[in-house]
């Protein structure tokens, strides 16, 4: 049986040989090669189709290429402000032509433990919201545990830490407030629903007060950092371009882009004034920087070509979209719902605007 078996595998072997050898043969390739060569010829269309395809691709290689001639004139002729969001209050940079680029100083730190205590507050409820009423589950117990060491030691030193006196008695409550309400958890073994409203509705007026002392301090640095920035720069600030990023959330009353708006004017929004949407609430400055040269050198894209300067700020598409958008609606018998055409070059703010009924700040919550 054994000899059969082993004469059986040497047919094997040697006709799979014979194959290999038949196939190299036939493509004039040796045996280590033909196993793996060979491909099988796209139709036409779609070759065709892939060889338009790349030029998109390598147009963005060239892009990058243009940009960094484009970035270096840009610099050589304008300032630029870049304004990021940070945990901090905000970083700004200032480049000036043929200067080394200029941080600004942070905002007074006593925004950041403001900003901490209001914080501290939204954390606690991240931890009890998935668990509320569910007296089986203590997945919350460990996390809320470790969170109440580290809230007891922040009470420890409230009244040394960085802010106002008349700040300390509203700092103290909110930190005591939590602690009772974590000990008031950890002793029932279960998240109340009642129990986290009432916790809630204590916690709010102190929170109030947290956020306003915060947002004052952030406002009063950065305008002070712009006066001097444009008493430096002289008659150099009307040709000064400034960005500020956000993300969905925090783009209406964007505190660093509002600021900004108040020492460049109506005139610059959307112009030399630009607030650019990201993914996450921080970016680098190389980022920023890449994002508003290449917004820039596009407008002499759009003049070059369309004689409008401004219009590659908006989708180029997107007319002709909006018109196929109200044909197919009409054919379907249905009105189109889309935003008033605004021109190319809007001043408008790059937020909501219109007006409507409904709360527009804490200050008009009941």
């Amino acid at each position: 049986m054994k000899v059969m078996l082993s004469r059986l595998a040497i047919g094997v072997i040697a006709a799979g040989l014979a194959v290999g050898s038949a196939s190299a043969q036939s493509t004039g390739l040796p045996d280590y090669l033909s196993t793996i060569a060979g491909t099988t010829p796209p139709a036409p269309a779609d070759l065709a189709s892939k060889n338009v395809q790349q030029l998109n691709v390598s147009m963005f290689a060239l892009y990058d290429n243009a940009g960094q001639t484009f970035r270096k004139n840009i610099l050589a002729k304008h300032p630029i402000i870049l304004a990021l969001f940070s945990g901090a209050g905000g970083r700004m940079i200032l480049y000036r032509p043929g200067q080394a680029p200029l941080d600004a100083p942070g905002v007074p730190r006593k925004y950041q433990v403001q900003k901490s205590l209001g914080h501290s507050v939204m954390a606690i409820s991240e931890v009890v919201m998935p668990y509320l009423n569910n007296a089986n589950d203590k997945t919350w117990v460990a996390p809320m545990r470790a969170y109440l060491t580290e809230m007891k030691s922040a009470l420890e030193g409230i009244d040394a830490a960085d802010q106002d006196a008349d700040w300390k008695p509203n700092s103290r409550a909110i930190l005591e407030n939590n602690i009772a309400f974590m000990e008031d958890c950890l002793a029932k073994g279960v998240i109340a629903m009642d129990a986290l409203q009432a916790y809630a509705k204590k916690q709010g007026p102190f929170i109030k007060l947290a956020i306003n002392w915060a947002a004052s301090t952030q406002v009063k640095h950065w305008m002070e950092v712009l006066d001097g920035w444009k008493a430096q720069l002289g008659a150099d600030w009307d040709k000064t371009y400034a960005a500020s990023n956000t993300i969905y959330v925090a783009r209406q009353n964007n505190v660093l882009f509002s600021v900004l708006a108040q020492y460049f004017g109506p005139e610059a929004i959307n112009d030399r004034l630009m607030l650019i949407e990201t993914i996450s609430f921080t970016t680098t400055p190389e980022d920023m920087l890449v994002s508003l040269v290449r917004i820039i050198s596009d407008r002499s894209v759009g003049a070059l070509y369309f004689n409008s300067y401004h219009l590659m700020d908006y989708e180029l598409m997107g007319g002709d979209a909006r018109k196929t958008i109200v044909s197919e609606m009409q054919r379907r018998g249905k009105q189109p719902f889309l935003p008033p055409a605004v021109p190319f070059g809007s001043k408008q703010w790059p937020t909501l605007i219109t007006p409507g009924l409904g709360p527009t700040s804490l200050d008009d919550l009941k």
